[in-house]
C-alpha cells in the first residue's frame, strides 16, 4: 500500500470501478480503518481472522471484496458462490440490504435466509438461484438437510460476529456447515472479541489466516468522543421515573433501551407509554411478523423508544438512533460494548446512558477498566431542572409562533381581553397556560438518588462472622453481585414494577411473597412476612398533589393472567380517575396491590366491586393494616 492513509479512497484499495461508483453513490467518502486493513487483504484471496468492534464498518469490509471476487467470474447458472453467516435475523436482513446496494448493476443476486420466515418462499427463491446467500446458521442447516441449498460451489465464506453465534449455541452448526464447503474456499472470520473457542474454529477451518485487530476509532485529542457515556446512580424502584425524566431532558431522536428480561421489557413499555412516550417492545418471545412490524414502526420514526432484550437486539442497525440506555448494568464489558455500539456509527455522535444501583458499582468499574473510559456520573434531573427545561421549550414554541405570524384567528381574544386587563398580564397568563399544558403530570416529585458505594479495605478479623451478622451489618463490605438474570431465565415468579414509587412487601392471609433481596437497602419485614425479627425500616410514602397514597388489595394475580395494564385500565375505566394518579403496582400469584390516591380510594373500591378482571368478579378492598 503506497498511498498514505490520509489519501486512501475506495478506488485506491483496488476495487472495480462499478463498486467504487456504488459506494460513492451511497455517500461513503473514505474507508474506515477496518476497511483499509481488510479490503486489500481479502482481494488477494487469503483467509483472514479479524477482530473488530461493532459499528466500525466491517459489513462493507467483507461485502465489497466478495462482490469484487465473485463478479470477476460470474457463473452462467445462478449457483451459490458466496455465503455469509450471521447470528440473527435482523443482521441477515441488514447485511443482505447492504449487499443489494453495493451490487447494483453487477448482475449478482443476493438472498437472505433466516428463521421465522415462510420456508416455502425461501425454497422457491433458492430454486431460482442466488449467487450470495446471507443466512443464520440454523436456517442454513435446515436448507442443506432438505437439499435446497448446495454449498459445493462456495468460493468465499464469511463468519460475521462469530462470538455472538457461539454465545447463541451455534458451534456445532457452524462446524457442520463449514465441513460442507470446498476446502479451497476463502474464509474470513470477524469477531468483536477473541476467546479461545474462536481461535479453535480458526485453527480447524482457516488456512494460514492473516490476523488484523481494529479497535474503535479513538477521538482526536481535544475532540468530544462520538459516544458520550453517562451513568446515573438510581434505586431500582425509581428507575422507570428516572428514565422518563432523563429522556425528557435529553430530548433524543430515537432511543434503544436494553432490559434483562422479557417481563421487564413489557413492564417498562407500559410505564413509558403512560408517561406519554411512544414505546415498542422487542424480545425473543415475539414471532417474526411482530418483530418486523415493530422494527418497521421504529425505523419509520413512529415510535420514540424501542425497549429490547440483548437476544432480540443483536445485529440491529438503526440509522437515526441517538441514544442507547442500559436499564441494568450489563453483566460483562463485552455486552456493554455491543450495546453502546448501536449508536455513534458512521461518524455520527451518540449518547450511552447507564442506570446503576449501588450494588452494581463494581460492574461499572470493570466496564471502565475494559473500555479505558471513565463514565460521566450525573444526577437525575430535579423538578427544578425539568421546569426550567419546560419553560425554555414553551419560550421557544412561542417565539416560533410569533415569527410565523399565523395567529390572526385568535387575535380577537386578545383584543377583547385588552379592554379589561393589561397586555402584559394577558401575555403572562397565556404563557402560564401554555407551560402547564406542556408540563408532564407526575413530575412534581424529586427522584431520590444514591451515592455509589466506596470500596473499603478489608480489615483483619479473628473469627469469621456468622451469615446473620453479615446480613444485619449495614456497613459491611458489598458482596459480589448475584448472577444476572437473562431473557432465557424469564419466569412469572418476579413481580414487575410499574412505576418509580417505593413498594413495601405484599401481605395476605393465604399468601406471603418472598422477601425481595435484589437491593441491599430493601426494607426487612417482621417474621410473619418472611423477614427476620428486626423491625422494618419505614419508607416515606410518596405524596401526590391530592394527598397520600394508600394500597388496595385486589384478589387476582399472575395465576389469573393479570398484568399491570389490566389493573391500570380497569381502575381508570371504572372509576374515571387519571391513570397517572396511580402509584406502584405489585402482582403476586393470587392477588395484586395497587397504590391509589387516598382521597379516591373508597370511590375506586366501590367502582371496582362492580367490575370484572379477565371476565371474573374479584375482591377489592383496602390493604389491611399489619
Amino acid at each position: 500500500m503506497d498511498a498514505p492513509v490520509e489519501a486512501l479512497t475506495f478506488a485506491t484499495l483496488g476495487l472495480r470501478a462499478p463498486l467504487v461508483a456504488a459506494v460513492a453513490a451511497l455517500g461513503y467518502e473514505e474507508p474506515t480503518p477496518v476497511q483499509r486493513e481488510t479490503i486489500p487483504l481479502l482481494l488477494t484471496g487469503r483467509d483472514m481472522l479479524g477482530q473488530a468492534a461493532t459499528g466500525t464498518g466491517k459489513t462493507a469490509a467483507f461485502a465489497l471484496p466478495m462482490l469484487h471476487r465473485l463478479g470477476d467470474a460470474l457463473p452462467a447458472a445462478r449457483e451459490t458462490c458466496g455465503l455469509i453467516l450471521v447470528p440473527t435475523r435482523e443482521l441477515a436482513m441488514q447485511v443482505s440490504e447492504a449487499l443489494h446496494k453495493y451490487a447494483k448493476g453487477s448482475g449478482l443476486s443476493v438472498l437472505p435466509l433466516y428463521g421465522g420466515a415462510p420456508m416455502h418462499l425461501q425454497v422457491r427463491a433458492l430454486e431460482r438461484g442466488a449467487h450470495i446467500v446471507v443466512a443464520t446458521p440454523g436456517r442454513a442447516l435446515d436448507h442443506m438437510r432438505r437439499g435446497t441449498l448446495s454449498l459445493a460451489a462456495i468460493r468465499m465464506l464469511v463468519l460475521d460476529e462469530a462470538d455472538e453465534m457461539l454465545d447463541m449455541g451455534f458451534a456445532d452448526d457452524l462446524d457442520e456447515i463449514l465441513k460442507a464447503t470446498p476446502e479451497d474456499r476463502q474464509t474470513a472470520l470477524f469477531s468483536a472479541t477473541m476467546p479461545k473457542r474462536i481461535q479453535a474454529i480458526a485453527e480447524r477451518h482457516l488456512t494460514s489466516p492473516a490476523r488484523i485487530t481494529v479497535a474503535r476509532e479513538k477521538p482526536v485529542a481535544g475532540d468530544a468522543p462520538r459516544v458520550r457515556q453517562i451513568g446515573y446512580m438510581v434505586h431500582r424502584a425509581h428507575k422507570p421515573a428516572a428514565l422518563a425524566r432523563i429522556l425528557e431532558m435529553e430530548d433524543p431522536v430515537a432511543t434503544l433501551v436494553f432490559c434483562r428480561t422479557r417481563l421487564e421489557v413489557e413492564s417498562l413499555v407500559e410505564t413509558m407509554t403512560a408517561h406519554g412516550l411512544r414505546a415498542e417492545a422487542l424480545h425473543g418471545g415475539m414471532v417474526q411478523r411482530q418483530r418486523d412490524k415493530v422494527m418497521a414502526t421504529f425505523r419509520a420514526k413512529k415510535a420514540d423508544l424501542l425497549v429490547a432484550t440483548d437476544v432480540a437486539a443483536r445485529g440491529l442497525d438503526i440509522d437515526h438512533l441517538s441514544h442507547v440506555v442500559n436499564y441494568d448494568v450489563p453483566a460483562s464489558p463485552e455486552v456493554y460494548m455491543h450495546r453502546i455500539g448501536r449508536t455513534g456509527r458512521a461518524g455520527r455522535t451518540g449518547t450511552a446512558i447507564t442506570l446503576a444501583e449501588a450494588r452494581e458499582h463494581r460492574l461499572v468499574r470493570t466496564i471502565e477498566q475494559f473500555t479505558k473510559t471513565r463514565l460521566e456520573v450525573a444526577t437525575v434531573p430535579t423538578v427544578a431542572d425539568l421546569r426550567a427545561k419546560q419553560v425554555e421549550l414553551t419560550r421557544a414554541s412561542l417565539r416560533e409562533r410569533l415569527v410565523a405570524g399565523d395567529s390572526d384567528h385568535v387575535r380577537v381574544i386578545v383584543e377583547s381581553l385588552a379592554q379589561e386587563f393589561d397586555l402584559m398580564e394577558i401575555a403572562v397568563a397565556a404563557v402560564a397556560m401554555a407551560h402547564a399544558s406542556a408540563a408532564s403530570e407526575g413530575s412534581e416529585r424529586d427522584i431520590p438518588t444514591i451515592a455509589p458505594r466506596q470500596e473499603r479495605p478489608a480489615t483483619p478479623t479473628t473469627s469469621r462472622p456468622s451469615p446473620r451478622a453479615v446480613t444485619r451489618d449495614r456497613d459491611a463490605p458489598v458482596r459480589e453481585p448475584r448472577p444476572r438474570r437473562t431473557e432465557a431465565d424469564d419466569a412469572p415468579s418476579r413481580a414487575p414494577r410499574v412505576d418509580g414509587s417505593r413498594l413495601r412487601r405484599a401481605s395476605a392471609p393465604d399468601e406471603r411473597p418472598r422477601r425481595d433481596t435484589r437491593a441491599p437497602w430493601t426494607a426487612r419485614e417482621p417474621r410473619e412476612y418472611g423477614g427476620d425479627t428486626r423491625p422494618p425500616r419505614v419508607a416515606r410514602r410518596p405524596e401526590t398533589r391530592d394527598g397520600r397514597l394508600v394500597r388496595l388489595f385486589i384478589g387476582a394475580g399472575r395465576e389469573a393472567g393479570i398484568r399491570p395494564g389490566d389493573l391500570v385500565g380497569a381502575i381508570a375505566g371504572e372509576s374515571g380517575i387519571n391513570s397517572r394518579a396511580l402509584g406502584s403496582i405489585e402482582i403476586a400469584d393470587r392477588f395484586s396491590l395497587v397504590e391509589v390516591p387516598e382521597a379516591d380510594a373508597d370511590h375506586i373500591v366501590s367502582a371496582m366491586r362492580a367490575a370484572t378482571l379477565r371476565g371474573k368478579r374479584v375482591q377489592v378492598r383496602r390493604e389491611r393494616e399489619r
